[in-house]
């Protein structure tokens, strides 16, 4: 299963028409427009979704096979792959909590604390980026950068993650005596992480240019 989800094969790969998305310009979404690009089949509440749907807190939002959607909510910005199910929780335009039920899902965040839930784990979220994939019984959990407080679901392995860049990427088992595990980088991209945080007005803390990744933190 390891091999499997690190060569892609457990549905999550970086947004093939990424190329396409980028050579737009993106910038803020105006008030009252969530979703950004959209493309094959994407539900949101069990009805097909358009550019003019509105997603907030409370919404459950759907992917189908070949299906992508780009969107926002408040400060926080995602992008869901093919065949996966996020749920949302909070208020209105305020999320505090995420659950990944399968698939995979890149998100960035405002300055406020966030809950991932996960079927192996439960991700505490401090103003951060991360790419997370959902499986029954493997999960795996890319902190791109911020801090995260991941904790594997009933048990009591626990580990705090602060990043830069992708600095450590973890599978999370559903069993075994190291549930929380070191993985590989796979799966998503920077030029994703731009893209997600242009729509919220922000830059994530690093440059494509700069391959120290210094200076002060822009999120």
């Amino acid at each position: 299963m390891l091999k499997a989800l690190a060569a892609g094969l457990m549905g999550a790969r970086p947004l093939a028409a990424s190329s396409q998305l980028l050579g737009r310009i993106p910038a803020p979404l105006p008030p009252g427009q969530s979703i950004y690009d959209l493309r094959g089949p994407v539900t949101v509440n069990n009805n097909p979704a358009t550019m003019e749907t509105a997603i907030r807190a409370g919404d459950v939002v759907a992917t189908g096979p070949s299906g992508t959607v780009v969107f926002v909510v408040g400060p926080d910005a995602f992008l869901l792959r093919e065949n996966s199910q996020l749920r949302l929780e909070g208020d209105s335009l305020l999320l505090d909590s995420l659950n990944l039920v399968t698939g995979a899902v890149l998100s960035v965040f405002g300055k406020s604390q966030h809950k991932l839930v996960m079927p192996t784990a439960t991700i505490g979220i401090r103003g951060t980026g991360l790419y997370a994939v959902a499986q029954p019984d493997l999960s795996y959990l890319c902190t791109c950068y911020g801090v995260v407080d991941i904790q594997a679901t009933g048990s009591d392995q626990a580990e705090t993650i602060a990043s830069t860049h992708h600095d450590a990427p973890r599978y999370i088992a559903a069993d075994g005596d190291q549930r929380i595990r070191p993985a590989p980088f796979i799966d998503h991209t920077d030029d994703e992480l731009m893209l997600i945080e242009t729509l919220v007005g922000r830059r994530p803390p690093f440059s494509l240019f700069d391959p120290g990744y210094g200076g002060r933190p822009r999120y």
